[in-house]
């Protein structure tokens, strides 16, 4: 029992084989994969364009949830048989995955395994951008912040609207159809703007501008996000959707003192990720155990559907998240 099912990509195709089992290192877990997540980024390194970081693994993927089956050495926390979910930069997609001990949560009876692995890359990336750069505050009295969210529906989206609703900011997002327009209403939008049939920029500026906007979409959206960011304002960049370049205003810029950050989750040193794990474990959680926060999963597909579940993603079909239930037996 050497060699399992893993998905790798080559010159934009998703490819399915053999690799070997990973083996845990110091303060790592083997998990058998239950699930694993999808997200924008699977898709842009299966493009040949979002190589994982040096050293890490070239298959697919970036969230998991499953069971513990071998532990590295000083491992503490946990034991063979837990079921945990956690965040890794690349090896999802496979039957057996390394995930480090900082970065594992046990599951909470109330989720399943697919269910969890929905949340670490949407909840980690807006509590690294909400909370640490753009400094909403966790007390509820960020009532007097204006947050601009794009893609709404999406599962980034759908937890950047809750975790902003939580700290007590208005929230204004873009998003699409009908349906996903009453899906972010329902998880507490105060503006839900169609970007199809309506300027946001527009929009968001005759509502009171925004304070903050974290933007998945990038250069398409950089002019319109300029004109309705409020004086002070914030900018976070997170995704280039829209492209990679487009003209500054800098006069905007001056004149507003207007700040642009670009942020990634992926390439953050252990540490830190661990850090975003924490809240995870100690704010996140609860809430969801509670009902406060929901778990936003669109739909599942098999394993052996990866690319039938890229497919659905790009053509921007889900709301909410996506994940992969793995199955596959070791060879």
């Amino acid at each position: 029992m050497t060699v399992m099912q893993a998905w790798t990509a080559e010159q934009g195709e998703l490819l399915l084989g053999d690799a070997p089992i990973p083996t845990p290192a110091a303060g790592q877990l083997l998990v058998k994969v239950a699930a694993a997540g999808l997200n924008r980024a699977d898709l842009v390194q299966a493009s040949g364009k979002y190589p994982p970081p040096p050293g890490e693994s070239e298959i697919l993927g970036l969230e998991i949830a499953g069971e513990v089956l071998a532990l590295g050495e000083g491992v503490s926390d946990f034991r063979v048989g837990d079921r945990v979910f956690g965040l890794v930069a690349g090896g999802a997609y496979a039957e057996y995955c390394l995930l480090e001990q900082s970065l594992s949560c046990l599951l909470i009876d109330t989720l399943s395994n697919v269910a969890a692995a929905s949340l670490p890359e949407a909840w980690l990336t807006v509590w690294l951008n909400l909370i640490e750069l753009g400094a909403l505050r966790l007390d509820g009295s960020s009532n007097e912040r204006r947050v601009l969210i794009h893609a709404g529906a999406s599962g980034v989206g759908a937890a950047a609207i809750q975790l902003a609703k939580a700290c007590g900011a208005w929230v204004a997002i873009t998003t699409s159809s009908v349906e996903k327009q009453a899906f972010c209403r329902e998880l507490g939008a105060d503006l839900v703007i169609d970007y199809r049939r309506q300027d946001f920029a527009a929009e968001v500026k005759a509502a009171g501008g925004a304070d903050l906007i974290l933007d998945t979409i990038g250069g398409a959206y950089l002019a319109g996000n300029q004109r309705c960011l409020n004086q002070d304002g914030q900018m976070i960049v997170i995704g280039l959707l829209g492209g990679v370049e487009a003209q500054l205003n800098l006069g905007l810029l001056l004149v507003k003192r207007q700040r642009i950050t670009g942020s990634t989750l992926r390439s953050l040193p252990l540490g830190r990720k661990a850090q975003l794990t924490q809240a995870l474990r100690e704010y996140v959680l609860p809430r969801i155990s509670s009902g406060e926060f929901r778990v936003t999963l669109d739909r599942t597909f098999a394993f052996s559907e990866a690319a039938a579940a890229h497919e659905y993603l790009a053509q921007n079909h889900n709301i909410g998240k996506v994940v992969l239930q793995t199955f596959g037996s070791v060879k």
